[in-house]
């Protein structure tokens, strides 16, 4: 499986980005397809995921009401709608998907990883 991310970019707070993450290559044997972000000096953390069929969804509580993770099944592609963005969202942000059926919020648990997305929120 390969996963382009795509979508980051400079934003002032308070403004939305949306971040793709299209897939090819197997994803037949995808169940979820989640988000991570890594901030500069930090450790990578989940963000959301999503059922890949029947689009159950869930999220980090940082996120929560903020961001919303959807699905294009027929692009083979997820979306991170970022709303209300703040400084402390400034981010390398990852797309992944995962194989196994059991809910994954951690990095191990993923199979496949896309490049990265850099946002920047500025205050």
């Amino acid at each position: 499986v390969q996963l382009q991310a795509s979508g980051g970019g400079l934003v002032q707070a308070g403004g939305s980005l949306r971040l793709s993450c299209a897939a090819s290559g197997g994803t037949f044997s995808t169940y979820w397809m989640g988000w991570f972000r890594q901030a500069p000096g930090n450790e990578r953390e989940f963000v959301a995921v999503i059922r890949w069929t029947v689009g159950n969804t869930y999220y980090a509580d940082s996120v929560k009401g903020q961001f919303t993770i959807s699905r294009d099944n027929a692009k083979n592609t997820v979306y991170l709608q970022m709303n209300s963005l703040k400084p402390e969202d400034t981010a390398v942000y990852y797309c992944a998907s995962a194989s196994r059926a059991v809910l994954p919020k951690k990095g191990y648990e993923y199979d496949y990883w896309g490049q990265g997305t850099l946002v920047t929120v500025s205050s």
